[in-house]
């Protein structure tokens, strides 16, 4: 699929033995570090004093590849008679491998690291985000109109008719990020304080790609009551609520709660933003491979929070025969299960019943979804597929099967990776998906907003779909516009809009509050 070009070539060196080291054109990963598999470079600045002698900055740098590092930049900062101070930067792939760069660096003679900075950390340092004000104050005037004494009518009106806080607060573009930091990525259960730095970085994702203005809430608790309380007690502030990185399956109960007992959208992205770019995706992979969608049987890997929206997203759109499995093999309707969710799974997928393993219920299958864990699908378990197999196989950072081990395969392959064609991102849906919300001010997010938002993201790929394109960039600036007005208008369609006309309506509130 991938062909002779340089990506997949590079990808099967550079994930060639993942049973023991990761061996690429830089080295060896250890695999048990956590960033091995991931692959992401991490930069150092290391400031380190050599001496001045003709061809120090030689042995530094043959010490820093051989290590596994790459040099990229380097400063000098201080020349004496006797040695040169100079900060170098060095990207490494791993963890690990910086450890090992410094070490080498620290076995020369007449050589000292002075201290090493992580490009990393740095960048997170006091914190991503901030709050700025709109306007200056910087006289009297200013204060009094910002602040006591004009903000007291601004503030009775808003207490007259608390709707007036769309206009005159930051309610109408706020989103709470919301998170009890149980289950953060790849990383797991790590807490609020943990949580902190990734719920930042959504922050800033809202902002940058849908103009909307989101705050972390990390909560140190994990008591559905507390969370669920908490969240109501903080939501007059804030326009929607976006729930992160909460386990299953208190996220479930707590999303429905709040849904229920809130009259802002409320949405748990880790469900329902896998599942909607998941079916863009699908969608057009299924026209690629000339197959329509409701006729395909789906075999989705992972039933937890993810699978299971994506399951019931997958059914809303008409697919008639979609097989959940988990580790004990295909939920079926023979078996009574404890689990709430396995047991509407069971009632409502599955359609011929089928058990087994996953290799076993993958016979004749059309497509294949995974949102479980790394390396469990096999090579012959996709010779058994039908004919041009679609693969999406999401589990991050290491998939249920590498992109280049499957090409030769199937016809369609996505990952939820950035270093493969095809990333199926939660970012192609969670800002449109708000921005369209928040824009018609909706009491909530119905699941035909969800259909409509994963329709106009593979809208945008549109004609030029191939079986590398089927789900388009997260730097595409079409798509966030694109879900935004589907959302909107789905919402105004469906009554869930308490904003009638799509247009700034401030200069009619603002007479409003002078009467």
């Amino acid at each position: 699929m991938f062909g002779p070009g340089m990506r997949a070539n590079f990808s099967a060196r550079v994930y060639k033995d993942l049973e023991g080291k990761v061996r690429g054109p830089i080295g060896a990963i250890d695999k048990e570090s956590p960033m091995a598999a991931a692959l992401i470079g991490t930069t150092l600045i290391m400031r380190v004093e050599t001496p001045s002698t003709s061809g120090a900055f030689g042995v530094l740098a043959s010490s820093i590849g051989d290590a596994g590092g790459v040099i990229v930049a380097v400063d000098t900062r201080n020349v004496t008679r006797a040695s040169v101070v100079r900060d170098v930067s060095v990207t490494v792939p791993s963890e690990a491998i910086g450890n090992d760069v410094r070490a080498a660096i620290e076995r020369l003679a007449d050589f000292r690291i002075i201290h090493v900075s992580d490009a990393t950390f740095l960048a997170h340092l006091g914190g991503k985000i901030r709050i700025e004000g709109k306007m200056p104050v910087k006289t009297r005037a200013d204060l009094s109109i910002v602040y006591t004494p004009g903000v007291a009518r601004v503030s009775m009106a808003i207490a007259a008719d608390p709707a007036k806080a769309y206009q005159l607060t930051i309610k109408r573009n706020t989103v709470a990020v919301v998170s009890d930091g149980t289950a953060v990525l790849g990383l797991g259960d790590i807490g609020p304080y943990g949580a902190a730095p990734v719920m930042e970085g959504k922050c800033m994702l809202f902002r940058q790609f849908a103009d909307i203005d989101a705050f972390p809430i990390c909560l140190d608790t994990t008591d559905v009551d507390e969370i669920v309380g908490t969240v109501k007690h903080i939501a007059p502030i804030f326009g929607g609520i976006n729930l992160e990185d909460i386990s299953a399956p208190r996220c479930f109960e707590v999303e429905r709660r709040l849904i229920e007992e809130l009259d802002i959208p409320v949405m748990h992205d880790d469900q329902h933003g896998t599942a909607v770019v998941i079916l863009a995706a699908m969608i057009n992979a299924a026209a690629v491979v000339g197959k329509r969608l409701e006729d395909m049987t789906i075999v989705l890997n992972g039933s937890g929070a993810a699978g299971t929206a994506t399951i019931k997203m997958l059914l809303a759109a008409h697919v008639r025969d979609v097989i959940a499995v988990d580790r004990a093999g295909a939920i079926h309707r023979d078996e009574t299960y404890t689990n709430p969710h396995w047991q509407w799974l069971a009632n409502n997928t599955n359609a011929a019943n089928r058990r087994g393993s996953l290799g076993d219920v993958l016979a004749g299958a059309d497509a294949f979804i995974g949102v479980s864990a790394p390396n469990i699908l096999q090579v012959d378990d996709l010779k058994k597929m039908a004919r041009d197999p679609i693969v999406f196989a999401m589990a991050n950072p290491t998939p249920e099967i590498m992109p280049d081990v499957a090409a030769p395969y199937v016809a369609v392959m996505g990952t939820g990776r950035s270093d493969f064609p095809n990333q199926v991102n939660n970012l192609l849906a969670f800002p449109g998906i708000f921005r369209g919300a928040l824009d018609a001010r909706a009491s909530r997010i119905s699941e035909n907003m969800k259909l409509a938002a994963a329709h106009a993201i593979a809208d945008v790929v549109g004609e030029e779909r191939s079986a590398e394109y089927v789900i388009p960039s997260v730097f595409d600036t079409r798509v966030v516009e694109a879900v935004a007005r589907a959302v909107r208008e789905t919402a105004i369609e469906e009554g869930l809009a308490r904003r009638a006309l799509l247009v700034q309506d401030d200069d009619s509130v603002l007479a409003a509050a002078k009467n």
